[in-house]
């Protein structure tokens, strides 16, 4: 049976983390972009990064371990990846195209210095191999945990998605409309859903990682089109 302490551990531990990539991508995007923006929100990222590992070995003496991939969780993300990446891409060629703002887009992007095609795809194998793998980690692997803490089962799933949300937010109201803000963060809540029921189904990153993934590569196509084109 769970102490108050562990639920008043869970909640400092979300308190202080889940703020810190919204500051980072607000920053970034609306307060002060570029060097001073781009200077918090690699700080923002650093803490996103460190603080979980931090707590989980240090605060909660939680053993790191690596297990096994199983059949089971590839095809699973597999599946879900693909199913993603057709609804993203669908949905972009039906509405969103319309929504984004391309000259906007563009300068933000120039800010970020990323106008350059071999530059823009770097970043990008970055963000579909890496930071996929980062934001399961943070997101499912501790955040999850956190909020099954607080609230077991279905409504940890829901809590942690929404957490999951907030900073995309922020990034859909740099790039695109209101309709598209409205959209896309339904969609990103929904992809969090499902991404913390793998975690709670298999307590593995594998499968929403992979799915994550090739989601993001959808993402990627699409910035691409809208920079380049």
């Amino acid at each position: 049976m769970l102490e108050d302490s562990d639920r008043q551990n869970a909640q400092l531990a979300l308190i202080l983390l889940v703020p810190a990539a919204s500051i980072g991508v607000a920053i970034a995007l609306f307060i002060a972009p570029g060097t001073i923006g781009t200077i918090v929100s690699v700080l923002c990222g650093v803490w996103l990064l460190g603080l979980p590992i931090a707590w989980s070995v240090l605060g909660d003496r939680y053993q790191l371990h690596l297990s096994q991939p199983k059949h089971q969780e590839l095809l699973a993300g597999t599946v879900l990846g693909l199913l993603m990446f057709g609804i993203i891409l669908g949905t972009y060629w039906l509405f969103g195209q319309h929504w984004i703002d391309g000259i906007d887009a563009k300068s933000k992007v120039q800010q970020m210095g990323l106008s350059n095609p071999t530059i823009f795809w770097i970043v990008q194998a970055y963000f579909v191999l890496i930071n996929s793998f980062i934001e399961e980690y943070i997101w499912r692997w501790f955040v999850y945990r956190k909020c099954e803490i607080l609230i077991p089962g279905t409504g940890a799933i829901f809590l942690s998605a929404l957490f999951f949300t907030l900073h995309h937010i922020i990034v859909l109201a740099a790039y695109t409309d209101w309709r598209g803000v409205i959209l896309g963060s339904l969609a990103v809540f929904l992809a969090g859903v499902i991404w913390s029921w793998c975690y709670l189904t298999y307590r593995s990153l594998l499968p929403s990682y992979i799915s994550h993934a090739i989601a993001d590569f959808a993402l990627s196509i699409i910035a691409w089109k809208t920079i380049f084109s």
